[in-house]
């Protein structure tokens, strides 16, 4: 098992914070857990950045549902220090995922990462409300509006809203704690191929569909949550970044979805992208984090030592994920698996110092950073 290197790794993250107006306030209005997770989420980029995976435990190449299995395991001997997963039609009142994941194995599994020591963050690719069809029917520009205060699908919507809330309340461990997540709605909203869109509602409206579903969480009594705001690679600058940002008092940590589709623009709108948050996130104290990422089937052998570590570890992130590995979608996957030819250059970035497994990450004493 590699070692942290915690000196390194603390002048790194003086350097980082000085730039601040010091640490977030504490926010009392959440639980406990939910504070030292956020303090985690501070901390963890003077020691590295965390590693993670969607649905990592719960299906990957070859195999669904076993227990106990992760393709990133397999790959390199550990799991993910972060696993995420998605809510999509849980407004339904399904017992399945729209990737047919069972509600409740999701629920065990957050536990079970929990208990390991690891984070858990959760999207929701919520269905269409007005169309009924999915999340990513763009036919209508009045969705976000038909679901706030006054509009014909807003009581509709609430009740979506609390069967989120009562999903996250349910997510206890066996003595009754209320697992903290990061929770990470109306993402990629830079875009237009969901219905909350760029071209899709107003930047009020945007901000207006983040509030009402903070303050329904809220209402629920939620307070486990942490929130992030997660654009795509598409703004410039921090006025584009922030542009329907809606407000420090709810969002936790900033974020940013992007993928490679050909280097050398991969490269550049990272950079670009990254430049730009480290200033906000330095502006509004809060974490940054690469919340999606990947090389659809990593053709690149090299691919996680060459590209991703060189230009992901300039900047303080505090976690990248990758995107899942579909048991249903052929050549659908982000991670490698026993096999690949991209799995001996991933143990090649499992090792380096700068990515932190589930193992490194359990390794740093966050009660003690707090003097640092």
């Amino acid at each position: 098992m590699k070692n942290l290197k915690t000196i390194t790794g603390v002048m790194l993250w003086a350097a980082f914070s000085s730039c601040s107006s010091g640490p977030a306030g504490t926010d009392n209005s959440k639980t406990p857990e939910a504070r030292f997770l956020q303090t985690k989420l501070e901390k963890v980029p003077g020691y590295g950045f965390m590693v993670g995976h969607h649905d990592d435990p719960v299906y990957g190449i070859g195999w669904d549902g076993d227990e106990n299995r992760s393709d990133i395991k397999s790959v390199c001997g550990d799991y993910p220090a972060v696993m995420s997963f998605d809510l999509g039609r849980i407004e339904l009142g399904g017992d399945r995922n729209l990737d047919k994941v069972p509600f409740e194995r999701i629920r065990k599994e957050t536990v079970s990462q929990y208990e390991r020591g690891g984070v858990v963050s959760f999207s929701w690719h919520a269905d269409n409300p007005v169309t009924g069809k999915d999340t990513w029917d763009v036919s209508d520009s009045t969705v976000v509006k038909s679901v706030l205060p006054g509009g014909v699908n807003h009581e509709k919507f609430l009740g979506w809203l609390d069967k989120v809330a009562d999903f996250f309340n349910s997510i206890q461990t066996s003595e009754g704690v209320k697992v903290p997540v990061l929770f990470r709605p109306w993402h990629e909203h830079t875009g237009s191929w969901f219905w909350w869109g760029q071209n899709l509602c107003t930047t009020d409206e945007y901000k207006s569909l983040w509030r009402m579903t903070y303050d329904r969480m809220q209402e629920k009594g939620a307070t486990q949550l942490l929130y992030a705001y997660s654009p795509g690679i598409e703004p410039q600058d921090s006025t584009a970044y922030l542009e329907r940002y809606p407000g420090d008092d709810i969002i936790d940590l900033i974020g940013v979805d992007g993928y490679q589709y050909e280097h050398d623009s991969y490269v550049k709108s990272m950079e670009s992208v990254l430049s730009v948050m480290q200033q906000v996130s330095q502006a509004h104290r809060k974490p940054m984090a690469v919340t999606e990422t990947g090389f659809e089937t990593i053709p690149d052998s090299v691919w996680w030592t060459e590209t991703l570590l060189p230009v992901v570890g300039k900047y303080p992130v505090s976690y990248v994920l990758f995107w899942r590995n579909a048991r249903e979608r052929e050549n659908h996957y982000y991670a490698p698996y026993p096999g690949h030819a991209s799995a001996a250059d991933f143990v090649r970035f499992y090792e380096s110092p700068k990515t932190l497994f589930l193992n490194d990450f359990n390794k740093i004493d966050f009660k003690d950073t707090n003097d640092k």
